[in-house]
C-alpha cells in the first residue's frame, strides 16, 4: 500500500477533510487485489486459468483445441455405420451425426502442454533434453524415453498406456521436440 501522506505538501498536511479524502480514495482505489488477481489468473502460468492460459497458449504458439481425438467406438442400432460396433454400455451412443474430431483441453492438461511447449521451444534437440520434456509431460506415470535409431529416426517409447488426449498431444500438437530432418515413431508397451 502506498502511503498517501508522503505526497501531501506541508500546508495541507493538517487539513482533516483533505487527509480523510486522500485516505478514503487510497482505500477505495487500492489496486493490490486486482494486481494479485491478475498475477494469479494470467501472469503466473502455474496458477493461470481459462483466458490467462489461452494468452499463454498464444505466446508459445500452441492452441487449446486439438484435432484427432474423437471417440469412434460407438454403439447403437443398424444406422450406426461409422466406427466400430460396441456392446451396450461400452461405447458412446451413436447420435446420427459424424463425431467431431476436435477436443478442447482442460486447464490442467493445457497448462501441462504449454509448459512442455515452452520447454520444447528452448530445447536443443538432444536426447537428454527431449527426455526432460517427456518427464515434464508425463510425471510419475512410468518409463518414457526417446531413442535414436541412427537412421534419421527417433522413437518415443511409453511403458504405460496413453489416454486419447495424451496421444493427441504427442502426435497432433508435436510438442515433443524432433530434430530437423528426423522422423519419429511412437511405441506404447503397457
Amino acid at each position: 500500500m502506498i502511503d498517501p501522506h508522503a505526497t501531501i505538501i506541508s500546508q495541507y498536511a493538517n487539513s482533516p477533510t483533505l487527509v480523510q479524502l486522500i485516505d478514503s480514495m487510497n482505500e477505495y482505489l487500492d489496486p493490490a487485489d486486482n494486481i494479485n488477481d491478475f498475477y494469479r489468473q494470467v501472469w503466473n502460468v502455474d496458477t493461470a486459468e481459462g483466458w490467462g492460459l489461452d494468452v499463454w497458449g498464444r505466446i508459445v504458439g500452441e492452441p487449446r483445441v486439438l484435432s484427432g481425438v474423437a471417440n469412434e467406438d460407438v454403439f447403437g442400432f443398424e444406422e450406426a455405420t461409422t466406427g466400430s460396433a460396441s456392446p451396450f454400455n461400452e461405447g458412446v451412443f451413436y447420435s446420427g451425426g459424424s463425431p467431431s474430431s476436435n477436443f478442447r483441453l482442460s486447464d490442467p492438461a493445457y497448462r501441462l502442454l504449454i509448459l512442455a511447449k515452452a520447454l520444447a521451444n528452448i530445447c536443443d534437440g538432444s536426447i537428454p533434453s527431449i527426455n526432460q520434456v517427456l518427464l515434464l509431460l508425463f510425471p510419475g506415470r512410468g518409463n518414457c524415453y526417446v531413442t535414436n535409431g541412427r537412421d534419421m529416426t527417433i522413437t518415443y517409447t511409453f511403458d504405460f498406456a496413453l489416454t486419447a488426449v495424451e496421444e493427441a498431444i504427442v502426435t497432433q500438437s508435436l510438442v515433443l521436440p524432433t530434430p530437423a530432418g528426423v522422423s519419429f515413431t511412437m511405441v506404447i508397451t503397457p
